[in-house]
């Protein structure tokens, strides 16, 4: 699978938090508005390392048992050499309630000489300060302390995790909000509908900090037409 996009683009929409790509995407009306993010049961673990964004690759895991298919890890990493970089790895974890982790200091430092940025599953983490100091991010449902039985059960198929499907190939930014989806068809536009909502709310809360505020003025600011997409 080729790369739709240049170091350039991707570096565009790392400049916006996921609330200024969310605010972005809904300007070009692909997709309702309570879609393409995930749900706030999938936390950022390790916040400071701010902005994290890839193409996925998939897989799906359990940890309470020992029996059953294995993928072997090897044909996995073989998998994520075969998708552009850079890479986030989404898992989904078969697991209720999540037994183990499949993700620590080790599988962290596998993954980042990969070519992943970080990991986002509905299973768990562990590491933390290991792996915060790598510079691997995690999104994960909870925290837990072993890893039980963990191995993989299917690779590179769509996956659930967070309520959103997650295809391989997806375009997905995380940071300290959460995760969400950018469609491929609009993303290299996504950073200048960014701009053009955030020059509207600019004026609105720049009156809001002036002297002159007053609730006229607000409401003229605020009832004015929002930017809308492609632009005049």
């Amino acid at each position: 699978m080729a790369a739709d996009f240049t170091k350039e683009d991707l570096e565009a929409l790392r400049k916006w938090p996921t609330p200024a790509i969310s605010n972005a995407i809904e300007l070009f009306n692909v997709q309702p508005r309570n879609v393409g993010f995930m749900l706030p049961e999938i936390g950022c673990q390790l916040p400071e390392l701010g902005i994290m964004i890839g193409y996925a690759v998939t897989a799906v895991i359990t940890a309470d048992t020992s029996e059953g298919r294995r993928v072997p890890p090897p044909e996995w990493w073989e998998m994520i050499k075969k998708t552009p970089g850079p890479r986030v790895v989404v898992m989904h974890d078969l697991d209720r309630p999540v037994i183990g982790s499949f993700w620590g200091e080790v599988n962290a430092n596998i993954h980042k000489a990969l070519g992943c940025a970080g990991v986002v599953t509905d299973g768990s983490v562990r590491d933390l300060d290991e792996v915060r100091e790598l510079g691997f991010q995690f999104y994960s449902s909870c925290v837990t302390v072993s890893h039980a039985y963990v191995h993989l059960v299917e690779i590179g198929v769509p996956v659930k995790v967070g309520g959103l499907v997650v295809k391989p190939g997806d375009l997905l930014m995380g940071d300290k909000h959460g995760v969400i989806k950018v469609p491929r068809e609009i993303a290299k536009d996504v950073p200048k509908a960014a701009q053009m909502m955030e020059d509207w709310e600019r004026k609105v809360i720049n009156f809001c900090k002036s002297k002159e505020f007053n609730t006229e003025g607000l409401k003229e600011r605020f009832m004015s037409p929002r930017p809308a997409w492609p632009p005049k």
